[in-house]
């Protein structure tokens, strides 16, 4: 048999639960179990980018690091070991139903042990406001395909700067027709294309804030 991390990374969904199980069940550390799930993730983010894996396998590692999360959270909360590493929100704002490159970065950041809010398509300015009020998040990422959202992207994040909110929390705007101009129009702090950069920046905005 091989590591927990070689099974996710090669996608073996049913022997990588069963090898969690059965470490648990042997008294292992629940943070060392998840620590290989994360490293098998970080692999497969890799191979996503360098071109060997595609989004069905993605879809497909999201699915089995979902399921080892829920097998493993209750052990990590009685260690008190739930060990998240920042919080944020992510939307496609109204106007644009896209949302293939928003999933692809909550799966790497879910990956990396970030909370990760996900507000779905279409997300009305008042409904992103008032969720960054309800958890106060770290980040903040809206996705853009097309330029039809626009318009509720600079909506909302007036909305945020006329609540005072605007300062408390790194804004993240990606997608294919986000562009630095479009950055610096509603004042975000980063831009990309690429939804691994994405968790990049995030990781070290996080590493240096802590």
């Amino acid at each position: 048999m091989g590591s927990l991390q070689e099974m996710i990374e090669t996608l073996e969904r049913d022997q990588a639960i069963e090898l969690i199980t059965q470490r648990l069940s042997s008294g292992e550390n629940p943070v060392a179990i998840l620590n290989d799930c994360r490293e098998g993730m970080t692999r497969i983010g890799e191979l996503f980018q360098e071109g060997d894996y595609f989004l069905a396998e993605l879809l497909l590692s999201a699915e089995i690091f979902k399921e080892a999360a829920a097998l493993l959270s209750p052990h990590l909360q009685k260690e008190g070991a739930t060990d998240v590493c920042g919080t944020i929100i992510l939307a496609t704002m109204r106007g644009d139903v896209h949302d293939l490159g928003k999933n692809i970065l909550a799966t790497l950041l879910r990956a990396q042990s970030f909370d990760v809010h996900d507000l779905g398509v279409n997300v009305e300015p008042t409904d992103l406001l008032q969720k960054v009020k309800e958890i106060e998040p770290d980040f903040v990422g809206l996705s853009a395909l097309i330029t039809t959202s626009f318009e509720s992207s600079k909506q909302a994040v007036d909305m945020l700067e006329e609540e005072g909110l605007r300062g408390k929390f790194k804004l993240l705007v990606g997608g294919g027709v986000t562009t630095n101009t479009f950055k610096d129009h509603i004042g975000a702090d980063f831009q990309t294309h690429d939804a691994s950069a994405g968790v990049e920046y995030c990781i070290e905005y996080m590493r240096k804030a802590g």
